[in-house]
């Protein structure tokens, strides 16, 4: 059966430049397509040069979960986790391997359990204690004001303006008397 072109596109960018982080997305493509095997040895090589890349860490649990590896699998997801607590993939890669093996979360083991993470909230600073701007940057000197070459009754565009104003002008009281 013939790779579809997603699939030869991405193997072809990988082919012409390994260092290139299409790995992940061939590997989850292999991955979706159910070819694990695959998916994890792309991963794997992959990660060799890109060991930070955690959406390729993701992928390879995946797919160990899939072989049945569910220890690898779950280092390979608390890896994630630990960069990154809310990681939802990660999350649920991790209670899908707790359901594969019928554990309830209270039972998992601690290498396969989430971690739950509180993010602190920051420690407001009290105003007497923030630092005082440098008075560089609080002294501003303006320019002097600009003064317009001509006066503006003066300038032509403006002189048919200025009619049209008092026109106005003279309307408004006629309506109010």
């Amino acid at each position: 059966m013939a790779d579809s072109p997603r699939l030869e596109e991405l193997k072809r960018r990988v082919q012409q430049d390994p260092a290139s982080i299409a790995f992940a997305a061939l590997a989850e493509e292999y991955r979706r397509s159910g070819r694990f095997e695959e998916a994890i040895a792309t991963c794997t090589a992959g990660l060799q040069r890109h060991p930070s890349y955690l959406s390729a860490h993701v992928t390879l649990g995946r797919a160990l979960i899939e072989v049945g590896r569910y220890e690898d699998a779950a280092e390979e997801l608390q890896f994630v986790l630990r960069l990154a607590p809310e990681n939802l993939a990660a999350i649920r890669g991790l209670a899908e391997i707790q359901h594969r093996r019928g554990e309830d979360a209270a039972d998992a083991p601690a290498a396969i359990a989430p971690p739950i993470v509180k993010p602190a909230a920051p420690a407001p600073v009290p105003l007497s204690v923030a630092p005082a701007a440098p008075a560089s940057l609080i002294e501003v000197t303006l320019p002097p004001p600009v003064q317009a070459a001509q006066p503006v009754a003066a300038h032509p565009a403006l002189a048919g303006l200025e009619a049209f104003l008092a026109s106005i002008e003279r309307a408004r009281d006629a309506v109010r008397h």
